[in-house]
């Protein structure tokens, strides 16, 4: 299950858009493979920006840890090598893509990752009745728990990564499907969730 790699990406942000100047203040990066977290890649960010009272109040990261952390022309290369041609995958995942392509263009690099899965819109998709998909309420509803403080990059990342290995594991024993890559990860995302069941009930193997 998930046998193929897939990073679970997720930033830590000074605000909600990089094109109204917003900067990235942590990353972390996990590679799940064969059904679990295998690698990782996890650091605060030196963006060289003041960080808002707001988002020290709910990430804890403060303008000191920043000041003294790597500039992010030493991690973001460093964030692309470990990501590699690896599928990626984040919870809302066009927020993390589009800093993650910023932050790459501004030190005159692309990110080279073969595919994008968004685990929000496959919670959508896969559990279609559920309250709520934000990741604290989702993962509660799911039985995952947080280990750490939410709002900090690799707490969010383990528990992200854990929602994606619950909805890979779903798959695999609802429909019988033995390899759960990303390839049909991606596919689900871009379904309909009315479409979802009938779509991966195709995907099953045939009887006899």
């Amino acid at each position: 299950m998930l046998g193929k790699p897939i990073v679970m990406l997720d930033f830590e942000t000074t605000g909600l858009s990089p094109d109204m100047g917003d900067r990235i203040t942590e990353v972390a990066a996990l590679r799940i493979a064969d059904g679990r977290v295998v690698e990782r890649f996890v650091s605060l960010v030196n963006c060289g920006v003041r960080i808002p009272p707001f988002i020290t109040s709910l990430t804890g990261i403060s303008q000191q840890m920043v000041d003294t952390a790597p500039p992010a022309s030493e991690v973001v290369p460093q964030l692309l090598e470990f990501i590699g041609g690896d599928a990626l995958s984040a919870h809302n995942a066009s927020f993390d893509e589009k800093f993650l392509k910023a932050e790459s263009a501004r030190q005159g690099l692309a990110p080279l990752h073969e595919a994008t899965v968004c685990s929000l819109k496959l919670s959508r998709r896969v559990f279609p009745k559920l309250p709520s998909y934000k990741l604290g309420q989702l993962s509660g509803q799911l039985g995952i728990r947080f280990r750490s403080a939410a709002h900090r990059a690799e707490s969010d990342a383990e528990v992200a990564a854990e929602v994606l290995l619950h909805i890979g594991r779903h798959i695999a024993q609802r429909y019988g499907i033995a390899s759960v890559d990303p390839a049909l990860l991606v596919s689900v995302n871009k379904l309909a969730a009315a479409k979802v069941d009938a779509w991966l009930l195709k995907q099953s193997p045939q009887p006899g």
